[in-house]
């Protein structure tokens, strides 16, 4: 059973590909239902182009395609009539709250906590979820289900093998720093 419980990424969320990964591994324990839309895509994948030139912008266009269609009906569309009559610190964040509007999604997950206001958000029913709190939030929720997924999501990385302890430090850097103290109480489940 799917929660009804939607929460929209924002594309600082997707950047950085180790907390990418875990997301989506977590949007797919059903939880929660994740979200974005083409405009959060774009947004993460011309940032990562940017950072780093290396990497193919074929190869992250299939990262796109195999998120859109690994999480159910996770492409937020239709949201654009909605962009122009929400008032932000930053406007060319709007797209993000409008996504989150027209999905119905109750949370916006972001590291930029200041671009995203309690008091420009509480008209729409929407609150910022920084990162690391959305995942302690979903360990209480349902402890055996995250400790899946993250032993799941280690597991996965093979170039290079981490063991738990590098796993958690790879979390830490992702600025993950309450999961990171919850999990190592765990590290032989992970």
């Amino acid at each position: 059973m799917t929660s009804n419980f939607a929460v929209v990424y924002d594309a600082c969320a997707l950047y950085p590909a180790p907390l990418r990964d875990l997301l989506m591994r977590l949007a797919l324990t059903d939880l929660y239902r994740a979200k974005w839309a083409n405009q959060i895509h774009d947004e993460w994948i011309r940032n990562l182009l940017a950072r780093r030139p290396e990497l193919s912008a074929d190869r992250l266009a299939g990262t796109r395609e195999l998120m859109n269609r690994s999480v159910r009906d996770s492409l937020v569309s239709g949201y654009e009539h909605l962009i122009e009559s929400i008032e932000l610190p930053d406007p060319d964040d709007r797209h993000v709250v409008a996504a989150a509007i027209h999905s119905g999604s109750e949370a916006i997950i972001t590291f930029n906590m200041k671009d995203f206001p309690e008091t420009a958000l509480k008209e729409f029913n929407v609150e910022a979820i920084h990162p690391d709190d959305f995942v302690v939030d979903l360990f209480d929720l349902n402890a055996g289900k995250v400790l899946a997924a993250v032993a799941e999501h280690r597991a996965s990385l093979k170039n290079p093998p981490k063991s738990p302890s590098e796993y958690l430090t790879t979390l830490s850097a992702q600025g993950l720093t309450q999961t990171v103290l919850i999990l190592t109480q765990y590290s032989l489940a992970i």
